[in-house]
């Protein structure tokens, strides 16, 4: 638990559940289909500030490492899942 964590908890101050980009937030930001997931809220902020810094590497860094995580963390519970589904199948694989 983070010093920040500790001291909402503390307060009474609950952690909400991460707020997902809806619809028209990603078509007005013009994202490809393919990068219309649970961490749209975040690609859509960072690909903003790379558009306002020319996308210079050293810029943005906060914003795209947040953008990685939550893709990281997306996919290991993808791959959780498909271990629980092969759990249940007895091992099968489905290809």
């Amino acid at each position: 638990m983070t010093v920040t964590q500790s001291i909402k908890s503390a307060v009474g101050i609950e952690p909400s559940a991460p707020r997902l980009a809806t619809r028209e937030e990603m078509s007005d930001a013009k994202l490809p289909i393919q990068y219309r997931d649970s961490c749209a809220n975040l690609l859509i902020p960072l690909n903003r500030c790379r558009f306002e810094t020319y996308y210079l590497p050293w810029k943005c860094e906060t914003e795209r490492h947040s953008y990685e995580k939550c893709q990281y963390t997306e996919f290991k519970q993808r791959v959780k899942k498909m271990g629980e589904l092969r759990a249940a199948r007895d091992g099968e694989r489905s290809n």
